[in-house]
């Protein structure tokens, strides 16, 4: 999947425009977005300052390896269960 043009800074810095007062389709217009992408930012960064972004970036990394742990922990243990079961 490829990554955004915008960093997290950048995006709550449009958010914040629009929070200004500025229309949302001009907001849009002028960084060269969809409405749909917007809205979708605003849901996810709504509120957020830069630092919390950050963490929020640091949190969704570390869920992402901890599930991909988990899921070679329960591949390892569904392959020995399968090599137990079997009768030599």
């Amino acid at each position: 999947m490829r990554g955004s043009r915008f960093s997290e800074e950048q995006i709550i810095a449009i958010l914040r425009e629009q929070e200004a007062g500025s229309k949302t389709a001009e907001v849009c217009r002028k960084h060269g977005i969809s409405g749909a992408t917007f809205y979708k930012w605003k849901a996810k960064y709504g509120g957020l300052d830069v630092s919390d972004a950050r963490r929020l970036r640091v949190l969704e990394a570390e869920n992402a390896r901890l599930k991909k742990l988990l899921a070679e922990a329960m591949l390892d243990n569904a392959m020995l269960k399968d090599i137990a079961a079997k009768k030599w």
